[in-house]
């Protein structure tokens, strides 16, 4: 019975925290929503949508929308289950997201889509390690640091432990992604016939985008004619 208890004690406050599960839409490349909440992956940090990246010829990329877009394909329309870790200070629940077994948190680094966020975990080192060996993604080419482009971009005099997350229509992205009363994902284009009267409400999982190509991979389809 003392043993019992002594592991019972054991047990971390967060791991008694309801599981977050169902199907997750991309926000970026280390966010996610499922049903209206909006989740930073724990121990990682991806490219943030407007940064530029160079590839192995030297070329610019937009390597946080490449993260984003990577996920968006590799969950598809799995269902996503995370588990709470924190909350951080723009109320995003702090969680590692499993497809399956599968941690995607360890995922998205192990393809050099995101890097070990070693600030605040040493959990996802040796995905970074090898990924950084095999250059992969990111590591293919150069790249600064999503932290330190946040600072340089936003101009923020410190980093906090979570940074804020850019919506995409602060990035210029003109596409919207609605969501029926029946649950379907339409996306319309600028010029469209529904574009004008339709509105987004992000906190009910609507988003922008900035290309098909990107709505399609996060699960959104053109309009029916």
């Amino acid at each position: 019975m003392r043993l019992a208890v002594a592991c019972l004690l054991l047990v971390s406050p967060a791991l008694a925290v309801e599981a977050i599960v169902g199907r997750a839409s991309v926000t970026d490349g280390d966010t996610l929503v499922i049903r209206d909440t909006r989740i930073r992956l724990y121990g990682i940090d991806a490219p943030e949508g407007a940064q530029l990246c160079e590839d192995a010829s030297g070329r610019d990329y937009r390597c946080g929308q490449t993260a984003a877009l990577a996920l968006a394909e590799h969950i598809g329309d799995a269902t996503v289950d995370c588990e709470p870790r924190d909350k951080d200070q723009y109320g995003r629940t702090v969680s590692v997201c499993r497809k399956g077994a599968e941690d995607l948190n360890a995922w998205l680094v192990s393809q050099g889509h995101a890097i070990a966020y070693r600030r605040f975990s040493p959990d996802y080192i040796r995905e970074e390690v090898r990924a950084r060996a095999a250059k992969r993604g990111i590591w293919a080419g150069t790249f600064e640091e999503p932290s330190a482009w946040r600072r340089a971009t936003r101009g923020a005099t410190r980093e906090t432990s979570v940074e804020p997350v850019p919506s995409p229509s602060a990035l210029n992205c003109q596409i919207k992604g609605n969501i029926s009363r029946s649950g379907d994902k339409v996306y319309h284009l600028p010029g469209s016939r529904d574009y004008t009267r339709t509105t987004i409400d992000e906190a009910a999982g609507e988003r922008m985008f900035c290309s098909e190509d990107e709505a399609k991979a996060a699960g959104w389809r053109e309009p029916r004619r």
